[in-house]
């Protein structure tokens, strides 16, 4: 239990040889999530995207294969998962894809600069998340998306015990965040077993 609770804890800020292991598992776990996230929001060619949380980097490859011409830009609190993301799309990096070290508090980004930003299994370990959110619906383009996919959808999910640092939310919860942000025509969509993805819209 010790080993597994110290692999999970690698969630939050992956770093050292555990969180290169821990970049890899999300890579592939997290995988079937994002598809089915992405498939609710009509990503059009020439879109210029952001992954708060990028992780290892997969979602912002998938985000490019269904934008042509698109920037997508990464952001992640470790600067192990920095490395992995800028490995997995080093063929268009610096072109493409720009990815950083930095906070979901302080996105260094000019306001209105995004068509849609994505959150893939991230949000749990955002602080002061509602200052997060208004962060990310300043960055936001007028009628652009923020969509939110998780897989932890009950607040008092056991996870929070297994991994260090983790606020699990209810998608209602995370809908009325939302609102309180600014966002409008928020939308819950639901998947079984467990997959959530909320989904706001910049007025």
């Amino acid at each position: 239990m010790g080993l597994l609770k110290s692999f999970f804890s690698q969630c939050a800020r992956p770093q050292g040889s555990l969180g290169r292991a821990m970049l890899c598992f999300m890579n592939y776990t997290h995988a079937p999530l994002t598809r089915w996230g992405l498939n609710l929001v009509d990503v059009q060619d020439g879109w210029t995207m952001l992954d708060i949380g990028c992780g290892g980097g997969f979602t912002i490859r998938r985000l490019l294969q269904r934008s042509k011409g698109a920037k997508v830009y990464g952001i992640d609190i470790s600067e192990d998962s920095v490395a992995k993301a800028q490995k997995v799309n080093a063929a268009v990096l610096n072109q493409q894809a720009f990815i950083c070290q930095g906070s979901a508090e302080q996105l260094p980004y000019d306001d209105d600069m995004f068509h849609l930003v994505t959150a893939v299994e991230t949000v749990y370990f955002w602080p002061r998340l509602s200052h997060c959110l208004q962060e990310v619906h300043r960055v936001l383009k007028p009628g652009g998306k923020f969509a939110i996919m998780v897989e932890v959808v009950d607040s008092d999910s056991k996870w929070t015990n297994v991994v260090e640092g983790m606020t699990a939310y209810t998608p209602e919860d995370l809908k009325a965040l939302l609102d309180n942000a600014g966002f409008i025509h928020t939308e819950i969509h639901r998947k079984r077993p467990t997959y959530a993805t909320i989904i706001g819209v910049k007025a």
